[in-house]
């Protein structure tokens, strides 16, 4: 699974091919996240940091545009029903 990528890391950085490969599939389970998964997670995290709502939506809002596949830009509210329902 994705050969290239792990000769690449491989030739181009330290790691060896089982850390390389572990690294490409990391990645890939980052970017598989759906949008509802993101937005819950970052939700979460940036709550624990003791952050408001209305800090936290803007945030995320801003952050989606940085995915690898950008879903479709979100409002403060459906973000909102994406975390409570």
């Amino acid at each position: 699974m994705h050969d290239e990528l792990v000769d690449h890391l491989t030739r181009s950085t330290p790691l060896n091919r089982g850390e390389a490969l572990r690294v490409v599939q990391d990645v890939l389970a980052y970017f598989d996240e759906t949008t509802e998964e993101f937005v819950r997670r970052r939700h979460r995290e940036l709550q624990a940091q003791g952050l408001v709502n209305a800090t936290i939506f803007e945030r995320i809002g801003a952050e989606l545009k940085y995915r690898a596949v950008a879903p479709p830009e979100l409002s403060l509210r459906q973000l909102r029903r994406i975390v409570y329902g």
